[in-house]
């Protein structure tokens, strides 16, 4: 059952979207944030990061610390160098992963997360850059950090105003703004991210159109002139539904698809020349385009495949199958 404080029921649905609204309103604070108290230390916890020489090291208690986590997750895989270290473990020995030439970002929404003061200390005594993300500007962990962003006070989505949940949303997004900017400061890119994420649908969407493409004698390709009749020979064997025409100078100028074949069905169309029935100037594919962008473009011309050239001349062939034999159409 779902009450409010006065005791009055309330739909799942509105709690829904007094959840969400609470937590947008939180998001909208935030972003008003930065354009205010929060622009300067923000631009220099980025400079302070990116001047590291080592790895930054995101650490937090209780909810504070789950989001700690995504965050140095998301850090590592758009090229900043990151680990969580958990405050608990650290006064435990884990302070030793830990070195001067990297940077630590210690999250907790009060300020006064009683575990995080080992790490703090250590990172006083070694000169260790700290960097302080909470809500109270006058918390223990905002006067020891060398940069603190002080994130907007918000009111908790929960009706009790106890569990973690705008306060999460908010620490998220600021460690989301953090790993983009970083991100977009050192110029990573997608072939960079790809070789963050080799696995499931999000590395295989990050493929390169060169990585799926059939390539040498599998290519269905004749010369210009040639009669249908071994046309529909090389598409029977070829087994793709097409097949490009080559010029004498090795470039392709057409292509014959099934499509092409229905619509040009006669009597005499065994004995005709492809140039007769093939459509001219075929769009073509770079070789190195990214997969989904490929998709893209057999979609909105409708076509199930398409020649991957350079300098006109055609090295390889996509077929929409290629696309969910990987498992990204």
């Amino acid at each position: 059952m779902f009450t409010q404080l006065s005791g009055d029921t309330i739909s799942p649905i509105t709690s829904a979207h007094n959840t969400i609204n609470n937590e947008i309103e939180g998001l909208n604070a935030l972003r008003e944030a930065l354009n205010g108290s929060l622009k300067e230390p923000f631009e220099k916890a980025i400079s302070i990061i990116q001047a590291a020489k080592g790895r930054v090291i995101v650490t937090g208690m209780g909810k504070s610390g789950h989001i700690a986590r995504k965050i140095s997750a998301t850090m590592a895989s758009t090229g900043t160098p990151s680990f969580f270290v958990h405050p608990g473990e650290a006064s435990h020995g884990d302070l030793g992963m830990i070195r001067d030439v990297d940077v630590v970002l210690a999250m907790s929404w009060s300020g006064e997360t009683a575990e995080l003061a080992s790490i703090i200390s250590y990172t006083r005594r070694f000169k260790v850059p700290l960097i302080g993300m909470s809500a109270n500007a006058n918390s223990t962990l905002a006067k020891q950090s060398d940069i603190h962003l002080c994130l907007p006070k918000v009111e908790e989505a929960c009706p009790h105003g106890l569990a973690p949940t705008t306060s999460c949303i908010l620490q998220l997004a600021m460690g989301d703004t953090l790993s983009i900017a970083l991100l977009e400061g050192h110029g990573f890119t997608a072939h960079d991210f790809k070789i963050f994420h080799p696995g499931g649908s999000l590395g295989a969407s990050l493929q390169y159109v060169r990585d799926l493409m059939h390539t040498g004698d599998s290519l269905p390709l004749i010369k210009a002139n040639t009669r249908m009749s071994e046309v529909i020979l090389i598409m029977s064997q070829k087994g793709f539904g097409c097949v490009g025409v080559l010029n004498e100078d090795g470039l392709l100028t057409g292509m014959v698809t099934d499509g092409d074949l229905r619509r040009n069905l006669s009597d005499d169309l065994l004995t005709r020349s492809v140039d007769q029935v093939m459509t001219k100037d075929p769009k073509t594919l770079s070789p190195d385009i990214l997969v989904p962008t490929a998709i893209e473009m057999l979609n909105s011309a409708s076509i199930t495949s398409i020649f991957v050239v350079e300098n006109r001349r055609p090295i390889g062939l996509l077929h929409m199958h290629d696309f969910l034999r990987v498992g990204v159409a």
